[in-house]
Order: structure tokens, then C-alpha cells, then sequence
């Protein structure tokens, strides 16, 4: 079962402090990725993450003066020993370790520099000033005592390098790149009531496979851009919840959508706007195409449902095309339409981003077009395409 730290003496007395001053302050996530048990092959490299530092950068959405974060130990079976953790403004996208050393700013967990996560357990740091500038990339240091090898949960698609340095230490000179996150789950801020989230829960085209490394532009990048350029939403976060593999019904990778729903996104702090684009590897490995589409018109419909009894708008993106992968078959393409027909006409969302029509071949629209493929694969789109992905989406959704 999923625990938390709640920190509550700590988070008090900072929150006592802001409260003063404004009342109506909130926590809302700027960043945060999906987690998951990482697969052998994912894991991290040598020198490993026992009694080693690791420095993990992430570019938020909107800024703020006070920030927290969220570490997850969930898909752990055995403790994981935090010494010590600070943050500081990365340098860069990811293509490097280094950081402004004035802005680094260590954190405590209850008052305390170090913190032990137990088996299944999620933390959160105290409350800390930190000038956080929209867009900003931060660069999360951890450094660990005792650390499982085998067993850790992360998110393997970071499309950002991390690196991990031999002992307790800020000297990422000799450091191992890794394009994994380990361990990091959500960056928080202090926000007014204004402020909200965008969560978009995805497979690996939401991850960004066939995006740039280090590159920062997954189509919900360009969509905070966008959203953060737009007065009338630039106190909107975009939340990546894409895991690459993932499916909504059963298999894939990592944790199902279906099962995953109400962590990554219902139960985000600040959430006002969900999008769901779910469903091609349900479809590019089931049997039967239509039937496939008939299950998951029913788990979007319980996503709508819940969605609404929390009172957060959510839109549909409808499933690309995938003519030329090894998904492709006539069964699957028929649920796919079908599953696009219901998004476009049902009136089941609170609103629709076509991503089929923004993607497809003018020629033949049952393919990608030509011009966005990457690796030929005729599935992930490459930076290109996720550039028009994110370009395609009506910011009228986010004013409503």
C-alpha cells in the first residue's frame, strides 16, 4: 500500500508563515513524471546508487518562491537511505551536470538532512524558498546511504541525462551519464488559487520516445510553452504522465492506465484539466481490433466519470495512425477509428485534440505522415512531429 510522509510539524509552521500573508495558498505540481518498478536494463550503471550522489535534471512549467518535492519508494521491497538532497538551477537542458552554485539550497525532511524511505513509501520534503522561474531546469542532487541495485523504482523514458558521482559529493566532474530518473516524482509550489495543472497521462508518444535528448520538446513541453506565452493561461502547469509501453487495459509496461489513473492524475495536487491519449498498444496487441476498442471506450468513460466528480475538465486525444509498424492489421485499424469516432462525436470529454488529424498522411491517412517519422518505425513521431503535436492543441480548452 502506498504510504506517506506527511511532515506535517515542519510543513506547518512554513505554511503558518505564508498564511499570514495569504491564505488561499495551495501546493500545485510544476513537474512531475510517472514511476514505475525500472526493468533490469534500465537500471543504474556503475558506480551504482549506494552511497553515491546523483544529480537529476527536470525543466518545470511555472515558478514560484516556495517549493517541496516528492520522492517515491513505492515500487521498492526494501528501504532506500537519503543522506542528503539539494536542488540548484541546472546549467542546461541535461546535455551537462553543472549548476549555478548560489542557487544551490538544500532540503530537510522534517526537519532533518537525511530521510529513510520505507519499502512502498512516498515522501515529501519540507516546504523551502527557492526562486523558481518559469521553464527553469533544476537540478534535483540526491545523495544515498543504503540503495538497493535491484529493486528501485524510476522512470526509464527520462529523454534527459542524469549522473551519478562516487561518494557523498557535488563534484559531477567524472560523473556516469545515465538517461534515466531514479527516485524523483514531483516538484511542488507554493501557488495562488489561480494556478492549476494540466495532466496528460500517455503511453511512450506522451514519453517522448523520437524526441530530442536533452532536448526538452515531448508535445506537452511545447504545450507549457504555449500555455506560459498565453496570459489568459500562463498559470498552468503540463504534467508528462507518459510511460513508454504503457496500455490502459492489461500488459504493457509498467503500471496500467486503468490502474495508474487516480495516482497520476486525479490525485496530483492542483489538477484542473486531464487528457487522456491512450490506447494504440492495446489495439497494436490485441486479437480482436473492435473489441479492444469496445473495452476502452468503457475505461475512458470511468476516467470521465471520475474526472467530473472531481471537478476537472478533461479531452480526449485520439489514437494516431501506425500503418507500416507491425501493429498494423485491418482488425486493429477498425478499432482505432472506432475508438477515434467516439472521442470526436460522443461528447463523452469536455472537448477533443485530434492528434490523428494533426499527424496523418494527407495521402493516406491511415499512416503518419512522412515527414514526422522516426527510426521508420510508423508509429513515434520525431521532433518535428511532436513540434506539430503540441502546436495543434486549442489553448481555448485551458481557459474554460
Amino acid at each position: 500500500m502506498r504510504r506517506y510522509i506527511l511532515l506535517l510539524s515542519a510543513i506547518f509552521v512554513t505554511t503558518l508563515t505564508l498564511s499570514a500573508k495569504d491564505g488561499k495558498k495551495q501546493n500545485v505540481v510544476t513537474w512531475t513524471t510517472a514511476i514505475q518498478k525500472v526493468e533490469p536494463h534500465n537500471l543504474a550503471p556503475a558506480p551504482y546508487l549506494a552511497g553515491n550522489s546523483l544529480r537529476q535534471i527536470v525543466e518545470v512549467s511555472f515558478g514560484g518562491k516556495v517549493v517541496s518535492l516528492k520522492l517515491s519508494n513505492e515500487y521498492n521491497t526494501d528501504e532506500t537511505e537519503i543522506v542528503g538532497v539539494e536542488l540548484a538551477q541546472a546549467l542546461s537542458q541535461g546535455a551537462n551536470a553543472l549548476v549555478d552554485e548560489k542557487t544551490t539550497t538544500a532540503l530537510t525532511f522534517g526537519g532533518k538532512k537525511g530521510v529513510t524511505m520505507k519499502a512502498g513509501e512516498v515522501i515529501v520534503s519540507d516546504p523551502v524558498k527557492f526562486k523558481l522561474t518559469p521553464r527553469m531546469n533544476i537540478a534535483i542532487t540526491i545523495h544515498f546511504g543504503k540503495a538497493s541495485q535491484t529493486d528501485v523504482t524510476g522512470h526509464p523514458g527520462s529523454r534527459t541525462s542524469s549522473y551519478i558521482a562516487q561518494g557523498n559529493t557535488n563534484d559531477f566532474t567524472h560523473a556516469v551519464e545515465t538517461a534515466h530518473w531514479y527516485y524523483i516524482n514531483s516538484l511542488l509550489v507554493q501557488a495562488g488559487p489561480k494556478y492549476g495543472a494540466v495532466a496528460a497521462i500517455g503511453n511512450s508518444i506522451t514519453d517522448g520516445r523520437g524526441t530530442t535528448t536533452n532536448g526538452q520538446n515531448r508535445w506537452t513541453d511545447i504545450l507549457s510553452k504555449r500555455l506560459l506565452q498565453n496570459k489568459k493561461t500562463q498559470k498552468l502547469s503540463v504534467l508528462n504522465l507518459g510511460l513508454g509501453g504503457n496500455c490502459v487495459l492489461r500488459g504493457g509496461l509498467g503500471p496500467t492506465a486503468n490502474s495508474r489513473y487516480e495516482r497520476d492524475v486525479l490525485n496530483q495536487e492542483g489538477v484542473k484539466y486531464a487528457i487522456v491519449f491512450e490506447g494504440v498498444n492495446d489495439l497494436g496487441g490485441s486479437r480482436d481490433g473492435e473489441a479492444t476498442a469496445n473495452q476502452l471506450i468503457e475505461s475512458f468513460k470511468a476516467m470521465i466519470q471520475k474526472a467530473h466528480a472531481k471537478g476537472i475538465k478533461i479531452y480526449g486525444g485520439t489514437i494516431m495512425p501506425f500503418k507500416g509498424n507491425g501493429y498494423y492489421n485491418e482488425s486493429h485499424e477498425k478499432g482505432r477509428q472506432k475508438v477515434n469516432e467516439w472521442i470526436r462525436t460522443s461528447g463523452e470529454y469536455d472537448g477533443v485534440i485530434d492528434f490523428d488529424a494533426a499527424t496523418r498522411d494527407p495521402e493516406q491517412p491511415d499512416r503518419l505522415n512522412p515527414a514526422f517519422l522516426f527510426e521508420d518505425d510508423w508509429l513515434h513521431p520525431n521532433a518535428k512531429g511532436y513540434q506539430t503535436m503540441g502546436e495543434s492543441i486549442d489553448l481555448d480548452l485551458f481557459t474554460k
